[in-house]
């Protein structure tokens, strides 16, 4: 409920558009802490040509917006996903993955919306 309220603040323009008009993604989810505070994080990276992250997983949903390039999310046991530059995605809790930036030449930006538990690391690492 929270993260819906920051996301549509950010989608309010200066021209006055409304949040209807601006959504780039809705999606209801499950894995949403339920304590009586969350710490909300805006992350922002860069992905260099041919980049991979490690495996992980991330204990409450992660919503990501690329900047730029393409992100390619391969999720454990389904198909790979790529989110280009101006689209949204929600990468679900607790499911390992791998992120990476496949092209050979072109960075990825990313910005990534947190929403957990107070302290909670913003991922795990797989080994």
């Amino acid at each position: 409920m929270m993260l819906a309220g920051v996301l549509a603040g950010l989608a309010l323009g200066p021209a006055g558009a409304s949040a209807e008009e601006a959504v780039t993604l809705s999606k209801l989810v499950a894995g949403m802490p339920k304590g009586d505070q969350q710490q909300i994080r805006v992350l922002m990276a860069t992905l260099k040509p041919g980049e991979t992250l490690e495996r992980h997983t991330h204990r409450f949903p992660v919503t990501s917006y690329i900047l730029e390039g393409a992100f390619t999310l391969e999720l454990e046991g389904r198909p790979p996903v790529t989110v280009r530059a101006g689209e949204a995605m929600v990468e679900p809790p607790n499911v390992k993955m791998i992120a990476a930036n496949r092209s050979a030449t072109e960075p990825l930006r990313i910005v990534t919306f947190y929403v957990s538990d107070p302290d909670t690391p913003f991922l795990d690492p797989v080994h």
